[in-house]
């Protein structure tokens, strides 16, 4: 049973239908971004990862029977997440307010060095990176507004914002790069996620998902 997860004042239930896609994916995990600052921890964004249901029995296959401990210490199995054969969601939420240049600034810096350290930088990466940056560019975001990310197993990248909490249900700028796509959900739960927190509950509730799954 997928249960809702609260992430300070932000819910995230335990499903929902993302913008223009036909099918409901449930909370694979949710939790806090935040940062050391000056000896305080400072929480800026709550982010909800989405999957499609046929995603526990793909994961199950490899990883059934992994406690949460074993699966969060595992970067394989998050890179088996960001890559698979099936739909992902993310919903990022503001706690405190940013820009869309602050935060498209912050996750292409992390992507380019990314694909610079594995000699995968080309055209194609930087043509993506350019109109990602280009999406945000004039936009900002209040506490309780979200970034959405919706990404299809063949690889776009559908991004829409919402101000008030609520999904829209179609619309939103479409990227056709595959390496873009898995780069976003990489930034939040990959080998130098920017949410820990996201990362535990994810390897909590997949573990238990995955417990449920015929072999």
């Amino acid at each position: 049973m997928v249960t809702q997860v609260q992430v300070e004042s932000t819910v995230f239930p335990p499903a929902v239908r993302p913008p223009g896609s036909a099918k409901s994916l449930f909370l694979g995990g949710a939790g806090v971004r935040g940062l050391e600052i000056q000896g305080n921890f400072v929480k800026f964004t709550a982010i909800g990862v989405y999957l499609e249901d046929v995603a526990v029995s793909s994961l199950a296959a490899k990883w059934k029977g992994k406690s949460a401990d074993e699966l969060e210490d595992s970067v394989e199995f998050f890179k088996d997440i960001i890559s698979g054969p099936f739909e992902k969601f993310t919903n990022v939420t503001m706690i405190l307010p940013l820009t869309g240049q602050q935060y498209s600034q912050k996750v292409t810096e992390n992507c380019v060095a990314n694909w610079k350290s594995l000699g995968q930088y080309d055209d194609s990466a930087a043509e993506a990176i350019e109109k990602f940056l280009q999406v945000f560019r004039d936009e900002t975001f209040p506490p309780g507004s979200s970034i959405l990310f919706t990404q299809s197993p063949a690889g776009s990248l559908t991004i829409n914002f919402s101000k008030d909490g609520s999904i829209p249900e179609s619309g939103g700028a479409v990227i056709e790069n595959k390496a873009l796509s898995e780069a976003v959900l990489e930034s939040i739960i990959g080998k130098n996620g920017v949410s820990p927190p996201a990362k535990r509950s994810l390897a909590e509730r997949l573990s238990e998902l995955m417990k449920e799954e015929k072999s």
